[in-house]
This record gives C-alpha cells, sequence and structure tokens, in this order.
C-alpha cells in the first residue's frame, strides 16, 4: 500500500511539473484547473526540486502559480508568443503593444473596455520619443487595431484578462465596437518574469539590447568552485527542460565538461522528476516527451503546413549526410514542387500563385524551433537530429522490396533512421517567457 500512495504522489507531481513547465502562469480556474490543484498540492516538494536544480522559483497564490523561468539562452528568437486563434507569431511592433497594454492594465480598475485599454496605450505610444521616432499606433487603422487584438487575446489566453461582454473581431472592423473585460491584477503583476526592473539599468540604446537583456535577469556570479559547479548544472538543467535538443557543439568548453561527467545524475534527476525519458546519441542529448503534454510545437502533425513540413525535414535529411549547406531558394523550389505534387490534397490556400514564399517561411522556422536546422550566412544548414526523417528502405518482409518508408521522428539525434520510438517537441512555453 506504502508503495501505491509513493507511486501516486510521484506521478501527481510529474503532472504537476509538466503542467507548469508547458504553462508557467497556470490559471486556477478554466482549462487548468485541475493541474493547479496539482500543483498547490506539492509546491513544496515542486519549490525545492525547482531551486535546487535549475533555480528557478515558483510562487503559488489562490488565482494562479507563477513558474518564474529563466532561458538558458537569452537570444534564441525562434519561438515567439503567438496568436492562440490562427496561431501567427508576434512581431516586434506586437510585443512593444503587450509591454505597453501591461502598463495600462497596471492602472485599471477589477474590469475595462478594449476602447479604454486602446486610448490609454495610444497616450503612451504618444509620450515616448523613442517609440514615435519608430511609428505611430493609430486606432483608425484596422491593421494597427488587428494587432492590438492580437495582443488582447494572448493576455485572454493567460487569463490576464477575462472577456464579458463583446467581441475583438466587432473591434476590428469598426473601433467603436468595444468590448468589456475583467482584470485579473495578480495575473498582471506576474507577467514581467526579471530579476532587475527594467528601468534600473542604464539607457544604453537599442544596440546594447543583448546586455540589457542580461542585466535584467542577472545572477550572482559564483565565487566558489562549489557555487560555479552548481552554475553550471543549472545551465544545463533549463536547456534540457527547456530545448528539444542540447548539442554538445552549442556548449561551452565548462558545461561539455560538466555534462560528459555529471550527465547520468541529470538525466536520472529529469526524468525522475518530470517523466520525461533521456536520449543521447554522440552529437547531444534529448529529453523525449511520451505523453506528448509539453510540447508547444509537434513534428510531425496534421495539416497542409504539418505534412509539408515533414516532406521538407525529409529532403533537408537527404542533404545533411553529406554536410551541404542549402540555400533558402533551392528550399522554396522545392516547396514549389510538393505543392504542385499535393495539389489534390491540400487546402485552397496554400495553392496560389507565391504560396511557396509563405509556406516555406513557416516550415524553416518550425524546422529551427525544433532544432533540426540552423540558419547561417552561408545558407541554411541541417542539424544531426533531421537524421530521422530521412526517407530509407525498410528491412525484411515489412513492405515491398526496395520501398521507401519516412525515417522514425524521434527527439534523439543521428542514428540510423526506422524505429519509432517518440517524436521531437518544442516543449519551451513561448508564450510566458
Amino acid at each position: 500500500m506504502t508503495r501505491a500512495l509513493e507511486a501516486q504522489e510521484r506521478h501527481e507531481q510529474q503532472r504537476a511539473l509538466r503542467a507548469l513547465l508547458r504553462h508557467p502562469l497556470l490559471p486556477a480556474a478554466g482549462a487548468h484547473a485541475a493541474s493547479f490543484l496539482l500543483v498547490r498540492r506539492h509546491a513544496a516538494a515542486l519549490r525545492a526540486w525547482l531551486a535546487r536544480y535549475p533555480r528557478w522559483s515558483l510562487l503559488v497564490e489562490p488565482e494562479q502559480a507563477r513558474l518564474r523561468k529563466t532561458p538558458a539562452d537569452l537570444a534564441d528568437g525562434t519561438r515567439p508568443a503567438l496568436d492562440p486563434h490562427h496561431g501567427t507569431p508576434f512581431t516586434r511592433r506586437r510585443y512593444v503593444l503587450l509591454c505597453l497594454a501591461l502598463l495600462a492594465l497596471e492602472g485599471e480598475d477589477r474590469q475595462t473596455t478594449l476602447g479604454r485599454l486602446a486610448e490609454r496605450m495610444v497616450g503612451y505610444f504618444a509620450d515616448d520619443p523613442a517609440l514615435t521616432r519608430a511609428g505611430a499606433f493609430e486606432l483608425d487603422v484596422q491593421d494597427q487595431r488587428r494587432d492590438l487584438v492580437h495582443v488582447v487575446r494572448l493576455l485572454l489566453d493567460l487569463r490576464v484578462l477575462t472577456r464579458v461582454a463583446g467581441e475583438e473581431q466587432g473591434f476590428i472592423a469598426d473601433q467603436r465596437r468595444d468590448v468589456l473585460y475583467s482584470v485579473s491584477r495578480p495575473a498582471v503583476a506576474a507577467m514581467l518574469n526579471v530579476r532587475r526592473g527594467p528601468s534600473t539599468l542604464e539607457a544604453t540604446g537599442a544596440a546594447d539590447l543583448a546586455a540589457r537583456l542580461a542585466g535584467i535577469v542577472e545572477e550572482l556570479a559564483p565565487e566558489t568552485d562549489d557555487a560555479r559547479n552548481q552554475a553550471l548544472r543549472a545551465r544545463l538543467f533549463r536547456r534540457l527542460l527547456d530545448d528539444p535538443v542540447v548539442y554538445y557543439e552549442d556548449l561551452g568548453p565548462e558545461e561539455r565538461a560538466y555534462l560528459t561527467t555529471q550527465r547520468p545524475f541529470i538525466v536520472d534527476e529529469i526524468e525522475r522528476a518530470t517523466g520525461l525519458v533521456a536520449e543521447a546519441r554522440r552529437e547531444g542529448l534529448a529529453m523525449v516527451d511520451p505523453d506528448e503534454e509539453l510540447s508547444d510545437l509537434a513534428m510531425p502533425e496534421e495539416g497542409t503546413e504539418g505534412h509539408l513540413t515533414l516532406l521538407v525535414a525529409e529532403w533537408l535529411a537527404g542533404r545533411a549526410r553529406d554536410g551541404r549547406l542549402v540555400g533558402r531558394a533551392a528550399v522554396e523550389q522545392r516547396v514549389a514542387e510538393l505543392v504542385d505534387e499535393h495539389r489534390g490534397r491540400w487546402r485552397k490556400a496554400a495553392l496560389g500563385a507565391g504560396a511557396e514564399v509563405e509556406l516555406t517561411d513557416r516550415a524553416l522556422d518550425r524546422l529551427s524551433a525544433l532544432r533540426l536546422l540552423r540558419w547561417t550566412p552561408a545558407g541554411i544548414a541541417p542539424l544531426p537530429a533531421i537524421a530521422r526523417y530521412a526517407v530509407v528502405a525498410p528491412p525484411g518482409p515489412s513492405g515491398p522490396a526496395g520501398a521507401p518508408r519516412s525515417g522514425a521522428p524521434l527527439a534523439g539525434l543521428s542514428a540510423p533512421a526506422g524505429r519509432a520510438d517518440g517524436a521531437p517537441r518544442a516543449r519551451t512555453p513561448r508564450k510566458t517567457r
């Protein structure tokens, strides 16, 4: 009986931690209510594990749980916030509007309207010389109202706002058609995830953006060998929890050396705490998500774009064997060929003249986020994990002689294709970093 209770408790803690990793701002109500109850029940154990290994903090309040994650790679731009309705990535402009919306919500009561929020944001925009030099925010321009609605939809998805009456689509068509919201003040306060307020940093200009990003999450520099080892361990835990694949070549010398000696311990801790399964190859390490709960980006995926991305991955895998770089124009040409080949099965929007340009962008962005390729000044470099999508001949009587089949889509790295052990996932909750 004791073993059964211990197994149940471990399973509940794994589910709670997976929920937090997938949704770092986890509301107590709505679709995540059951997960929130598990987080609250096991808060002490979760808080201790997160503080000890990735060195992230966890705050559990009556209305929400907030996992304050520090990304391992501040320069990673492959996983932007997405509009919850259409999956379109946030542009730089939408990120600016998101910050202004949060600033406006700081001064609101428990309820507000979309029109009032928009007017306050227009005022903030006009009062900032740097923003006005970059452009204008005008509510009589439909595309700019649409940008604002994308921001509001993200806040609705995070339950920072709750719709009471009205519809955002009507506001896009006519700014006089308003929407009423309830505001979650705890969620507004929890959105900013920094160790140091941005306003306390010296204004050094856009050229030093990387330094400013590092400044707002800067941690105390370790002074002893033990402290340095703990910092190395934390960075590796963050990478393995966040990234679909960790390549040894992307690690610094100290990180590689530490991972080489401590890999069994690190892998065991992550597997025990999360239920993920490690797959090690000579190029690196990946944590496979067998339950498909942590992934915000699936591969393969149904639909036109999912099918196209898989076919592009297969094509690039063939070029990865000899280490050749691939030009974007060549990928675009291949996408055009695939569109023509699958014309009778794909959605009509993907069949128009010039559609291959946008389709190529989306496929390459997805593969880049999954660490299956890397952009370089000389072209696109397929990475080792993409070998899992190579087309190979099936061994034995499993199919017609010489018939091709797709290599199994693994989260692991280069190895003989053809196994079926899982799927690569980008597990970073992009929307709440």
